[in-house]
């Protein structure tokens, strides 16, 4: 039987806070986040969910917070915070640790500094950091550097399921032997002005300038679109096995992974949200459970009409009459792309700790011939130990994870 998997550290750097405690209060207020953002004024979009209270060069040194871009930043300080939570180190980590990030893209706001300079015709002017600065796989390489992690190093692309898909891979590398212990989890920062333009161009943002605490709603019937936001979540995996022998706290298992592809549509959801079925089917049985065994689902929950609608429909078609608790942790936080997978994966891992579900934020009443069982309003006790977490992305990506409580795993 494969080796269970343990998560047993966790470091986030959110719109909520910088700490799974004030991450977890922000969730169960049910608030939004999202405010006006100076960095987008004159766009069509001049509001986000940001990061608060962030000092890349107080929490990294000034020489390394210079030469990086802000998604590594919040790679680099989540990794540390999570590798702390763990129990981890001091010291380099060697060559069993991996490091998996997800990262849709990058900030883009380097890029669009240096293509200035190129566009200006002024070659010489563009820095010869501008790749290694900006490119996503450097979120991993930076993070190895940092902490002397020598084992297998990489970044996953699947949009906005890169953040779910590296913690799938992760696993597999601890159960094949691999590696001992990974880091892994998702980095990234939608607010750059041209990330936000590109987005404002697909209409795929809430246009709500007036009240943009009430934008990100959802599966609401007054839904209009998402709001970007930005941060990291890094989780310290490792089988339970090992994480036992060294007595370290195991905060849940890690039981299912299930991904695949819509091939349907390179932006839009398969409207009856087959995909997303079949992928949620799939972590189901990787984990060994039944749609009753789910207590609590944190849904993709982008706030668009289409997604919200097509993941409602998955959801009613996996669970049926066993309808789990619902929650969308982006109606509070906002959609931080590459890195929202990881965000969420950790907030159900601490929903799990907690018993609670948490509420989603500007939920009113939803439309559409497939109903979920929306928390809203105030957290809801959990019954069950067993939750999903739904990541979906353009080009039809599906990554889907499945966390239990220890008390919930088998042997290890």
């Amino acid at each position: 039987m494969p080796a269970e998997v343990a998560v047993t550290g966790i470091g986030l750097v959110t719109p909520a806070g910088h700490t799974p405690q004030e991450n977890w209060d922000a969730l169960c207020r049910g608030r939004s986040l999202a405010r006006s953002d100076p960095e987008l004024a004159g766009l069509p979009v001049d509001f986000s969910c940001a990061v608060t209270g962030f000092d890349a060069a107080a929490e990294l040194g000034r020489p390394l917070a210079r030469r990086v871009d802000r998604f590594i930043q919040f790679a680099l300080v989540a990794a540390r915070r999570a590798v702390t939570d763990a129990g981890l180190g001091p010291g380099p980590l060697g060559e069993r640790v991996g490091v998996v990030l997800g990262v849709g893209s990058n900030c883009l706001s380097t890029y669009v500094t240096e293509f200035g300079h190129l566009g200006a015709g002024r070659p010489e002017r563009v820095s010869p950091l501008a790749l290694p600065r900006s490119v996503p796989s450097m979120a991993a390489g930076e993070v190895a550097v940092d902490l002397g992690a020598q084992g297998p190093n990489f970044t996953t692309a699947s949009a906005c399921a890169s953040g779910a898909t590296a913690l799938g891979v992760a696993r597999d590398l601890l159960r094949s032997g691999t590696c001992d212990v990974v880091l892994a989890g998702g980095s990234e920062s939608g607010r750059s002005r041209m990330a936000v333009t590109c987005f404002s161009r697909m209409r795929a943002l809430s246009r709500r300038r007036d009240a943009p605490e009430l934008a990100s709603r959802p599966f609401d019937a007054r839904r209009d679109g998402l709001v970007l936001g930005e941060g990291a979540a890094v989780l310290v995996l490792e089988r339970t096995a090992d994480a036992r022998a060294r007595r370290a706290r195991v905060l849940a298992l890690l039981r299912g992974y299930g991904a695949g592809s819509d091939a349907h549509h390179p932006v839009a959801p398969h409207p009856r949200g087959e995909g997303a079925a079949r992928a949620i089917r799939a972590a189901l049985r990787d984990a060994d459970c039944a749609p009753r065994d789910i207590a609590h689902v944190n849904a993709h929950g982008t706030s668009t009409p289409l997604s919200d609608a097509a993941e409602a429909a998955a959801l009613t078609r996996v669970f049926g009459s066993h309808a789990p608790a619902v929650t969308a942790s982006k109606g509070v936080v906002g959609h931080a792309l590459g890195a929202a997978g990881a965000i969420q994966a950790a907030y159900t891992v601490l929903a799990l700790r907690r018993g609670l579900v948490p509420p989603v934020a500007n939920f009113e009443g939803q439309d559409g011939d497939h109903k979920v069982d929306i928390v809203a309003g105030r957290p809801r006790p959990a019954a069950g130990g067993a939750a999903v977490s739904c990541s979906f992305g353009f080009g039809g990506q599906n990554a889907v994870l499945v966390f239990s409580t220890v008390e919930q795993g088998g042997e290890g």
